[in-house]
């Protein structure tokens, strides 16, 4: 097994200002100026759970879409699965499954099983793999009872396991969640952490990289955490070791203190 399923170094991007009006026109030439990643390393081991936190604009978005082939690093480099993010992206596609907690990429007037099939033939699955496919998804997220029902009749928490489903087709040794549990309400959210972390992780030894708002989600699933603020990451460690590290009683107060210090390095 290798060493690392995931290794970040050195990771930047910046995008050019926001303009309107004729000023957009001239900016493909404009300097690049907004840093939403800055210097950004660290590694995920085979296995692992990490999560990304940081207030709103920290980057963490930024980060997960450039590890999952949406978005081009300004600097860096990062390997999924031992493959460039940048120079091999269609082989890191197949290694990782990615789903976001606003996902509305499916057709909603489609059945849950047309879903499923179309996106399986998308991930290069052969009908008969398709369908062994569809089935073993079906059947860890228990949604064989909405299998004929149209998309646009399901709840919002059946549309993410749904969305899970669909990241989980290829069976993808790395999955990426972006505030996966936003819109659920809290019984919801519960059902999906306990799924992601008994069956997700623990059963089928998935490494798991999600970034989220919620302490209680951070600290039920994660081995480790990854701070980041501004676009910086100023620490990466185990709960435990980030208390005693700022000294806090807890994992708010802990936070707090390291993004007061916005000269300080990860460690």
């Amino acid at each position: 097994m290798a060493k690392h399923a995931l290794v970040v170094e050195n990771l930047g991007k910046h995008f050019p200002p926001t303009l309107t009006g004729w000023r957009a026109l001239l900016q493909p030439f404009s300097k690049l100026s907004f840093c939403a990643l800055a210097g950004v390393s660290f590694s995920v081991a085979p296995g692992e759970v990490l999560a990304l936190i940081g207030a709103n604009g920290a980057g963490k978005s930024t980060l997960l879409r450039i590890l999952a082939t949406l978005l081009l690093p300004t600097q860096g480099r990062a390997e999924v699965a031992g493959f460039d993010v940048e120079r091999e992206p269609a082989r890191v596609r197949r290694q990782l499954g990615y789903h976001t907690g606003s996902d509305a990429g499916f057709y909603s007037r489609l059945s849950v099983r047309e879903n499923l099939e179309f996106f399986a033939a998308l991930n290069n699955l052969t009908r008969s793999d398709a369908s062994r496919s569809v089935a073993r998804v079906v059947d860890l997220l228990g949604l064989g009872p909405v299998l004929p029902r149209q998309v646009r009749t399901l709840s919002t928490g059946t549309v993410h396991r749904l969305g899970l489903a669909r990241a989980l087709l290829h069976a993808p040794a790395m999955l990426f969640l972006d505030e996966p549990t936003r819109s659920l309400d809290p019984l919801a959210a519960a059902e999906f952490r306990r799924f992601l972390k008994q069956d997700v992780v623990r059963q089928h030894g998935t490494t798991l990289l999600f970034a989220s708002h919620t302490l209680a989600e951070v600290e039920q699933l994660a081995d480790r955490i990854a701070l980041l603020d501004e676009g910086r990451l100023r620490a990466c460690d185990t709960v435990v070791r980030l208390l005693a590290s700022a000294q806090a009683a807890t994992l708010e107060e802990a936070l707090q203190k390291l993004t007061d210090h916005p000269h300080r390095e990860a460690s």
